[in-house]
């Protein structure tokens, strides 16, 4: 893979750079309840030296009913500035899952406007399967200042995917399994209908991956796409569960490239429960 600063880079590239000084990793290493993990516990025993703990839960909009919605402003600058992390850092994301939850912080940096953000391809996993340092110990933080600019246009809300679903304006792509897409699955949140927004596409997010939770190169990604009947010509809007694996989606488009593209952060743990909007039920 070519490993890019901006969107992913190789467990070797990280190797390579961990003693920049203004390097910067970050484990957001995130669960469904029911994988039976603890993702802090598994942080506490055993890390990437020098990474920091991203609690998706926690740094999100706690005045919102939706599950790990985007955070004020003010309140990821505050984190991050807790965290050490801010302005002159290249950060580097990862999960213990491979590819799973990273992309979302990768996401959520974007969204505040910062560019010097990559996922680690393969994440945890990968780099303790190449024998590379780990350590148990909290890092040594320094205060630094981030300076925010928020980018509209890299979220959606209802209405716009709603409206979106309506003129079809935009391609939606949802990331959630084919059976939960097709409404022949349970969804594992309470109180939501089963299907899909009327007129998406479904990719599975695992589609875009490899055997390993790497993510397949550009090319590979963009049949996958095409595959699925996405049409790449148009901006495309990204969902999911709960807009976590929607973030590995625009991960894969931004790097063949299509950058037109925003994630519905509410996803369908909102589409699917509010009563007024439409859902469609079998294939896309």
């Amino acid at each position: 893979m070519s490993d890019d600063p901006k969107t992913l880079v190789s467990t070797t590239w990280l190797a390579q750079h961990m003693k920049d000084p203004d390097l910067r990793v970050l484990d957001a290493s995130w669960y469904l309840p029911d994988a039976g993990r603890d993702a802090k516990a598994e942080y506490d025993a055993a890390h990437i030296p020098g990474a920091r703990f991203f609690d998706i839960d926690d740094i999100s909009d706690h005045r919102s009913e939706l599950p790990h919605m985007a955070p004020p402003v003010e309140k990821f600058m505050s984190r991050m500035r807790a965290m050490g992390v801010g302005d002159g850092h290249q950060v580097v994301v990862y999960d213990g899952a491979g590819l799973l939850s990273a992309a979302r912080v990768w996401w959520l940096f974007r969204l505040m406007g910062q560019e010097n953000v990559a996922v680690l391809d393969g994440g945890f996993p990968k780099w303790q399967a190449e024998d590379h340092p780990v350590e148990d110990m909290p890092p040594v933080i320094r205060d630094r200042h981030m300076t925010v600019r928020f980018q509209n246009h890299l979220v959606r809300d209802v209405t716009q995917v709603s409206s979106a679903s309506k003129l079809k304006d935009y391609q939606i792509v949802d990331a959630r399994a084919a059976p939960r897409f097709r409404g022949d699955a349970p969804e594992p949140r309470e109180g939501l209908r089963a299907g899909h927004i009327p007129g998406a596409r479904n990719v599975p997010y695992t589609a875009l991956l490899n055997d390993d939770k790497t993510m397949k190169d550009p090319d590979a990604c963009r049949a996958v796409f095409e595959a699925a009947g996405v049409d790449l010509s148009k901006p495309i809007i990204t969902s999911c569960g709960s807009g976590v694996t929607a973030a590995i989606l625009a991960l894969a488009l931004e790097r063949l490239g299509h950058t037109q593209w925003s994630l519905y952060d509410g996803s369908w743990a909102e589409w699917g429960m509010y009563p007024t909007v439409p859902v469609a039920t079998g294939e896309a």
